[in-house]
């Protein structure tokens, strides 16, 4: 078990870095301060430098408030926001020289893996927690109909206010950005890779520009590989394809078969692969997506349909802002 001393050591490493963020409301008839929650210093070039914390922090917010560990205050302007990711980019002009970047790390993290959570919950400036990575790879609802894919699992204890920390190893890499509690003992963070994917493209533009499949898929379970017929229970079952990319290239179910009580929708293309790539699960679809493609680029989709297995071509479309989602099974983006 991790001493207490490495803790303290990580503490003082990292613990300048972290930043604490609020918002003013330009209504003056409203608060004076409207949220709060956490950033940490991404880049430095001496003068100046980025924040990265969470879309959700920032809201619609032009302008907001930092506060660094010893005290000292700096307007930053935030200049990129993915509401898909939950990321957003604040810069700074005048960085105090103690606030170094965090590197973000080039790998995963390992469950079991030790991590801790910084940032400043429930008001309280510069705190640590601990705990493990519980898990890698998960979705998470963003609350606007989208999943953010790859996010990490941990039970360090993430509550409000720490939303837009970071998430660190006990070397002071940085593994994910915290975001949100799920409940005791289960809090999630967005991945170290994703943080590397979208974050230039905010501080270069200002915004990112999803791919897009807009298919609804479920997992294949061994029930849901019953009821297809499938000898195993591996890839993911296309329920609806609706007007988009994949759209004649890849075919939906069109019915459902009653199975131990359950309805199960059967006859679709069932996807193995992308790109030469296995894929096992929704949440392996979504990460490949995300961390690498992008609109307009074609890929290759590996699927089973009647027994046969077959390649198809679709060239990515471009994610709207925002839709709906009433339909059976996980919409794809």
């Amino acid at each position: 078990m991790t001493d207490n001393k490495t803790y303290e050591r990580l503490y003082k490493k990292t613990i300048p870095s972290v930043v604490s963020i609020y918002v003013t409301p330009n209504d003056a008839n409203r608060p004076s301060r409207m949220g709060a929650g956490s950033g940490f210093v991404y880049d430095n070039d001496g003068s100046g430098g980025h924040i990265v914390t969470n879309h959700h922090v920032t809201g619609g917010a032009d302008e907001v408030e930092l506060r660094f560990s010893d005290g000292d205050w700096r307007t930053g302007h935030v200049v990129g926001q993915d509401s898909g990711t939950d990321l957003a980019v604040v810069a700074v002009t005048d960085l105090p020289t103690y606030a170094k970047p965090l590197s973000v790390a080039a790998d995963a993290p390992k469950p079991g893996q030790e991590v801790a959570a910084l940032g400043n919950p429930m008001g309280l400036d510069g705190t640590i927690t601990t705990g493990i990575v519980s898990g890698t790879n998960r979705s998470l609802p963003t609350g606007n109909g989208f999943t953010i894919p790859d996010t990490v699992q941990t039970d360090a204890a993430i509550n409000p206010g720490n939303s837009g920390g970071p998430l660190v190893t006990l070397d002071g890499e940085v593994v994910g950005v915290n975001r949100a509690r799920q409940g005791d003992g289960i809090g999630f963070a967005i991945s170290g890779a994703i943080v590397s994917r979208i974050v230039p493209t905010l501080i270069e533009s200002g915004s990112y520009r999803h791919p897009f499949l807009k298919i609804s898929t479920v997992d294949v379970s061994p029930i849901v590989a019953e009821a297809n017929g499938l000898s195993e229970p591996r890839g993911i079952l296309v329920v609806d394809v609706r007007l988009g990319p994949a759209s004649g290239a890849l075919i939906g179910c069109e019915a459902t078969r009653t199975l131990r009580g359950r309805e199960i929708p059967v006859g679709g293309d069932v996807i193995v692969g992308l790109d030469g790539k296995e894929v096992r699960s929704h949440e392996e679809l979504m990460r490949h997506l995300l961390i690498e493609t992008q609109p307009g680029e074609q890929i290759e989709v590996e699927l089973v349909r009647d027994g046969r297995r077959l390649t198809e071509q679709v060239v990515l479309g471009e994610r709207p802002k925002a839709r709906g989602n009433g339909r059976i099974g996980i919409t794809v983006e």
